[in-house]
């Protein structure tokens, strides 16, 4: 039996700062609806429905204009319900980043290209995906595709990743803030092996605001760790929401996107930096247009 987990807030509050144009969230969920599209009996949560409609109401709220789609564990490797939401946000403005396994067709592949994939995800954390043994042979398959690989990961498998990352034909992505938790810090050695990723110009970090959050709410252990990599590498730091924040149970704070997005503005407080994590790097790394 699976874990329900909680819903998004019906309400977002209004950020006290306003997003360049072009601003993009670099990872979010749609989950159903469930008559259409059933979640992955392997899963090991059940996230309440957050649909397109749900999704749009938050980001208008907050000044997204890009997005970019990420498989979730719950569905697996059945990609249908995250390549169906970029059809209805639009190609123009959307991506995705899929779920397969190295006996994916080239055909399919090609297909995921021409409807807004960017790149496979591997979730070493929440699973029910592809296995790390499949990582070198996906990347191969992927390279002339222009995609990336993302990483899910807990933040001490980094930099034992590190050494194997280095050595892979592709760019890739660490989600939420590569694993490093609050209590970790700057200091500790995935931080450190993180930083030296993203230097090489390999790898981008998704900055988030509170799933390396130790302490909780507001999350202030988080800024450290967060300012450290927009310090070391700005070019190679990229924002999202995590909305609708699966995998939270009971009484556990349901992030607010506004406050999120407040986060992010006090973590970067220039026009120039806040312009490179929202709109620059999201749109080379994705492709969108300039």
């Amino acid at each position: 039996m699976t874990k329900p987990c909680l819903p998004p807030r019906s309400v977002t509050s209004a950020p006290h700062w306003k997003a360049p144009a072009g601003s993009t969230d670099c990872h979010f969920h749609i989950n159903g609806p469930y008559d259409r599209y059933p979640l992955s009996p392997g899963r090991f949560y059940s996230p309440p429905e957050a649909t397109v409609p749900d999704y749009q109401a938050m980001a208008r709220t907050i000044g997204i204009e890009r997005m970019v789609i990420v498989q979730p564990s719950t569905f697996g490797t059945d990609n249908r319900c995250t390549l169906d939401a970029v059809e209805l946000l639009g190609r123009d403005n959307t991506r995705a980043v899929v779920v397969v396994d190295d006996g994916v067709d080239e055909r399919v592949l090609a297909e995921m290209h021409e409807r807004g994939a960017r790149g496979v995800r591997f979730n070493a954390v929440s699973g029910n995906g592809t296995p790390l043994a499949q990582l070198e042979a996906l990347a191969a398959r992927v390279t002339g595709l222009g995609w990336h690989i993302q990483f899910y990961t807990n933040g001490d498998q980094i930099a034992d990743l590190a050494p194997v990352i280095r050595k892979l034909p592709v760019t890739v992505v660490l989600d939420h803030m590569a694993g490093v938790q609050g209590d970790r810090g700057v200091a500790s050695p995935e931080f450190q092996a993180t930083v030296g990723l993203m230097q090489s110009g390999q790898a981008y970090v998704k900055l988030s605001g509170y799933r390396s959050s130790v302490k909780g709410y507001p999350y202030d252990d988080v800024a450290p760790i967060a300012r450290g990599y927009i310090e070391a590498a700005p070019d190679r730091c990229v924002w999202g929401t995590d909305w609708p924040h699966p995998s939270l149970f009971g009484d556990t704070h349901m992030p607010d996107d506004g406050e999120l997005f407040d986060l992010l503005g006090a973590w970067a407080p220039s026009d120039e930096l806040r312009r490179k994590i929202l709109v620059d790097n999201p749109a080379r790394l994705y492709g969108f247009a300039p």
